[in-house]
């Protein structure tokens, strides 16, 4: 009987890890003549490497505690979705990525069903929510974490928990050019990303129409700055305009990029757009090119204003100075501040334990000091340099802990745990349903 697996992430890294531990279960199957079954929550890219979505990551895809109540009713809906097909399937073990409001709630009809859960990319419960220690103490068998600080957390807490390494340091860097990156983003075609009003009624200079599609020429030979507004529809809308505000500031002396994540629909693209089109100053708009791939974006930008997430572990990985900014509703941020109990935002600078990367949170993020910040790191110069080696020491230490394991990836590790934990289930011996009877269960 093929092994039945249920995988589940939420947001777009989430994702992207979902898709690459898919991908690694196949193989890992594969020589032992096994085909396994996947099914579960995620995007796209995991429905391609053949996880069968009960529910689409996108519709999930709420975050802040006013946001939320918002989106009550459909994220109720989709949550019982994914319970009937677990109930349906059964599988033989689970694995949740991150995502902790879904899938603390998930892990206990996981566990009442006695499906082992696995977790991977632990929440951040060291920063706040601390309380939740007992939901993974009673409903998670393994936790598998990607920083190495979060090993010792846990099991002081009496979580049998293992760092695996993380996935982001695990990829090389990017081998596209940047000459090839230009001119791959100049050809998205309009219906993928042009759909604004304002790429269609203000087209810009450097926009033309070639066999009528909308066609935007990423200059190669300019400076480029890279402007990540987050993976979810709310949090961009809340991010750009302070970003699409700064690129005003700063003006045409540099093109910027905009990476939007691959779980968003094209009708949030659109809507985007025509937010981003609304917020423009009507003369001499700076020119903005949405792209697909984030890191080889970090990876060609002079500088970056990263939203705080996973991305800025990309950027910090990568090595190019950014800037870190957020913004939630006035009431998500009041309640998070009292909770949270961490020195820092970015996840880079609690990885170096001290500030490296400046965070404009709530009232400090303006344009006015995204450009404050950010200018002293785009010439080369002692404030450059510094930060520089500072990513790089954050990168090395990441890269390091991997190194002090096997010869394998996080995901790869990943992968051979969950393959490890389906051959230790066996069919239950017709005598354990026997005693079953006799006890009465």
């Amino acid at each position: 009987m093929a092994p039945v697996v249920f995988i589940s992430a939420g947001e777009a890294s989430g994702e992207h890890y979902g898709a690459l531990l898919a991908s690694a279960l196949s193989r890992s199957f594969a020589p032992k003549g096994k085909t396994v079954e996947l099914f579960g929550m995620g995007g796209p890219r995991m429905q391609a490497a053949g996880v069968d979505r009960i529910v689409r990551a996108e519709d999930m895809a709420v975050m802040g505690f006013t946001e939320v109540v918002l989106h009550l009713p459909r994220i109720y809906r989709e949550f019982r979705k994914l319970k009937r097909a677990i109930r349906a399937r059964r599988p033989d073990v689970a694995v949740l990525i991150d995502f902790p409001e879904i899938h603390f709630r998930l892990a206990k009809e996981l566990r009442r069903l006695g499906v082992p859960v696995i977790y991977f990319v632990s929440p951040q419960l060291w920063a706040w929510k601390q309380h939740r220690i007992r939901l993974v103490r009673e409903y998670v068998r393994r936790m598998l974490v990607i920083f190495p600080f979060e090993e010792s957390y846990y099991r002081t807490r009496g979580v049998n928990a293992e760092f695996v390494g993380h996935p982001l340091a695990d990829l090389p860097l990017p081998s596209i050019s940047r000459r090839e990156y230009a001119r791959h983003a100049s050809q998205i075609r309009q219906d993928q990303w042009n759909h604004g009003p304002y790429y269609r009624a203000n087209l810009p200079e450097g926009i033309h129409s070639v066999d009528g599609q909308f066609r935007y020429e990423l200059d190669p030979n300019k400076e480029w700055i890279a402007l990540l507004p987050g993976s979810r529809v709310p949090e961009i809308l809340t991010n750009l305009k302070g970003l699409a505000d700064a690129a005003c500031l700063l003006g045409n002396q540099f093109e910027y990029v905009i990476p939007l994540a691959p779980t968003l629909t094209e009708k949030q693209i659109a809507n985007i757009q025509y937010e981003l089109g609304d917020w423009m100053l009507p003369e001499n708009p700076p020119r903005i090119t949405f792209v697909h791939d984030a890191r080889a974006a970090l990876f060609h930008a002079r500088a970056a204003v990263v939203a705080s997430g996973t991305a800025t572990v990309e950027a910090a990985l990568i090595g190019n100075p950014f800037v870190v900014v957020y913004r939630v509703s006035p009431l998500t941020y009041a309640i998070a501040k009292r909770l949270v109990k961490v020195p820092h935002v970015a996840m880079a600078n609690l990885i170096a334990g001290k500030r490296v990367v400046p965070e404009l949170i709530q009232r400090d993020f303006t344009a006015a000091n995204i450009v404050q910040h950010l200018s002293p790191l785009l010439p080369d110069g002692p404030a450059r340099e510094s930060m520089r080696r500072e990513l790089a020491a954050i990168r090395e230490a990441l890269h390091a802990h991997a190194a002090n394991r096997p010869a394998q990836s996080a995901i790869e590790r990943v992968a051979a745990i969950v393959v490890k934990e389906v051959e230790s289930l066996s069919p239950a011996p017709a005598a354990t349903a026997e005693s079953a009877q006799t006890v009465g269960l």
